[in-house]
């Protein structure tokens, strides 16, 4: 199995996703990257009285606190696409429970909660466009199927 050493900086499912690798990503995707941690970050101001805004705050800190760590007590390397994996497994559980609630639909919410909701949802939604398919990506490199 090849160490993180091994692998080029980028932004691809099987590229390092490090400081060098972020540079070397397109402009629109620098500025997506930065938007999605702001929009996750601004959930912290919510989940004082919103448990839905701790689930998405929750999955935010799991994967980017526990993610290298995870991957590094499997002894697999932490590429693009095991921080998309790790996108999948700790966001998805906020995700279903925006998806069942919808409180960006309900008036009774106040309105800056009902923004941040619906932009938290369409930021996670987005994400998983590309996550799926890096996820999909490193778990075949991984298993040696591909």
């Amino acid at each position: 199995m090849k160490t993180e050493e091994q692998y080029i900086a980028g932004h691809g499912a099987l590229e390092v996703f490090n400081a060098h690798g972020f540079m070397q990503t397109p402009t629109w995707v620098q500025i997506w990257v930065c938007f999605l941690a702001i929009t996750f970050l601004v959930g912290f101001y919510f989940a004082w009285k919103h448990p839905l805004a701790r689930w998405t705050s929750g999955g935010f800190i799991l994967s980017a606190a526990g993610g290298s760590m995870a991957f590094a007590l499997l002894r697999l390397p932490f590429l693009g696409g095991s921080i998309a994996l790790m996108h999948i497994l700790c966001w998805l559980p906020g995700l279903i429970l925006l998806l069942i609630h919808r409180p960006f639909l309900n008036t009774n919410e106040p309105a800056g909660f009902r923004i941040w909701a619906g932009t938290i949802t369409g930021v996670i939604l987005f994400s998983f466009i590309f996550d799926i398919r890096d996820a999909v990506i490193y778990i075949d490199h991984i298993s040696g199927t591909g």
